[in-house]
């Protein structure tokens, strides 16, 4: 068995890599869709409101167990990860998510490989991002937002960059602009590859106006902008608001929507806030059956040709994130790390 710490899988996995093994995931799902088995994650809401709101000093987080078996045609392997999150950890020096992995052949049950999972989580729910955006913003793009300057953001811009390498302008937002200023200083630092200008916006509006594409990734309660905020033909990837309360995205913003995407789509009718919230609205013209469909009919390009004729319009990506794409990801180091021992090796 290796343990791999969050450096090891750090320094092993980039994130072409993790958008390759993704696809190859959602190509294999469609072709084959009882080789890749993954339940409803279990959420578990920790320090609720409705129990400690008059005495505890912590925020409210939640506890994940997301579990899912994938076949490659040769062997069935189960991937298992376990995940905290801890709102009030950055005050801490701490991040906000943790998270560990383990991977096991389900032939024998020998648990081959555990793994620190934040890493992971951060590239894998990016890679997803990247996806969408290679398939669903325009040809030409020449700038992204980035709206929430916290840790799922260096890699979700990462990978829009990975896909769109002639962006050459980054508007950065944050509610508190020192994290801005600290996100601008990092990712130059340790993103050098991408030739880019990074701006810190103090308004919000000054960061999506010119975006061709807009990351947001926040806890936001309410929405943070609306359509007449941004280019008509923006593409838009939304990984925060991961509860039904949440909202980053206005109703008005999914309704001018030439194409709403999903990941994963049983999930997102239990957690994707934005939605959730514009299907339940009186108001507002959006609702389930407007959904244009996954990331899946997406990438095998099963989807409806009139739904992938989005130039000119704004285009919707959502993700909640399923065990599956976690499970690819870590297979995939898991895989590398036995081939080349990798990490630690542990009896």
């Amino acid at each position: 068995m290796q343990w791999l710490n969050q450096q090891a899988v750090t320094e092993h996995l980039n994130m072409q890599d993790a958008i390759d093994t993704i696809e190859a995931l959602l190509h294999r799902q469609a072709k084959h869709p009882n080789w890749v088995k993954s339940p409803e994650r279990l959420v578990i809401e920790t320090f609720s409101e409705e129990l400690f709101s008059n005495s505890s000093k912590h925020s409210s987080g939640s506890h994940l167990s997301m579990p899912a078996t994938i076949y490659d045609g040769k062997q069935e392997y189960t991937a298992v990860k376990l995940v905290t999150v801890c709102p009030d950890n950055p005050s801490r020096g701490l991040p906000t998510t943790t998270a560990i992995i383990t991977v096991s052949n389900n032939a024998t049950g020998e648990v081959l490989a555990v793994m620190d999972g934040i890493y992971i989580t951060q590239v894998r729910t990016a890679a997803l991002s990247g996806i969408a955006t290679k398939y669903m913003a325009k040809s030409d793009c020449q700038s992204v937002a980035v709206v929430g300057c916290g840790g799922m953001a260096y890699e979700q811009l990462n990978a829009v960059l990975t896909v769109r390498p002639e962006i050459k302008t980054v508007y950065l937002w944050n509610r508190s602009s020192k994290s801005a200023e600290q996100f601008k200083t990092r990712f130059a630092r340790d993103y050098e590859q991408w030739d880019v200008e990074l701006m810190v916006c103090e308004q919000i509006n000054d960061a999506i106006k010119d975006a061709d594409i807009i990351n947001v990734a926040t806890r936001a309660e309410r929405s943070l902008f609306s359509a007449d905020q941004i280019k008509p033909d923006a593409h838009i990837n939304a990984v925060g608001a991961y509860r039904p309360s949440m909202k980053e995205i206005s109703n008005d913003v999914i309704e001018a929507s030439s194409m709403v995407i999903v990941d994963d789509l049983a999930g997102s009718h239990h957690e994707a806030g934005d939605l959730i919230q514009a299907n339940d609205a009186s108001d507002c013209a959006w609702t389930w059956d407007d959904l244009s469909g996954d990331l899946q009919g997406l990438v095998t390009g099963t989807l409806r040709e009139n739904d992938t004729d989005h130039e000119q319009a704004i285009t919707f990506f959502k993700s909640v994130g399923a065990a599956s794409f976690d499970a690819a990801v870590a297979l995939y180091i898991t895989q590398l790390a036995v081939q080349k021992n990798l990490g630690a090796s542990l009896s």
